[in-house]
């Protein structure tokens, strides 16, 4: 929306991003909560925001060109009302993509450095373990000690069918009840 704001500024973009940043700051109120509590807040507080938000741009776009670029970001959000709405109906989903965007990066990095692997099997093996490293970091394990009890586990003969118990999301589980399990020094 903020690229089909004309250069004189628009009082319809300036009053879009206004209603958006609303929003937004509910999500900075609840980051960290559970689930079931973002949720809740979503239902209370963003929900009729949201509402809202949309009956206005609709009657926007019925006063803007559909040719115009302003026109064409209205009707685009517009027909995406059902999946930016969705964050209202589940916690766990974030009303933005900067999570994701940002865990991304490194590994777009990561793949234009693997330009330079020396083959194209070299290259999925860096790319595997970037894959790896990034997983580890987005459910909070440190990645080589991941790694080294990956390896350990496989060289002592870890069932193939129980691959689900090797993930970084199953490491993490494991390690934080053991450390969080009574009789731990």
């Amino acid at each position: 929306m903020i690229k089909a704001q004309p250069k004189a500024g628009s009082p319809i973009v300036d009053e879009a991003v206004l209603q958006i940043a609303a929003i937004y700051k509910i999500e900075a109120e609840i980051r960290g909560l559970s689930a079931a509590q973002r949720r809740a807040v979503r239902q209370e507080k963003s929900h009729p925001l949201v509402d809202t938000f949309f009956a206005w741009l609709g009657a926007q776009a019925g006063r803007v060109s559909h040719k115009s670029e302003l026109g064409k970001a209205l009707a685009y959000m517009l027909r995406r009302q059902d999946g930016f709405s969705l964050f209202l109906e589940d916690g766990h989903v974030d009303m933005g993509s900067n999570l994701v965007e940002n865990a991304i990066r490194s590994p777009a990095m990561t793949r234009r450095n693997a330009l330079f692997a020396g083959h194209d099997d070299g290259a999925r093996c860096w790319a595997r373990f970037a894959s790896l490293i990034g997983t580890c970091r987005i459910n909070g394990v440190e990645p080589y000690a991941y790694l080294l009890d990956l390896y350990t586990k496989l060289a002592n003969g870890h069932l193939e069918k129980d691959i689900d118990a090797l993930m970084p999301w199953a490491y993490a589980a494991a390690t934080s009840s053991e450390t969080s399990s009574p009789g731990t020094p």
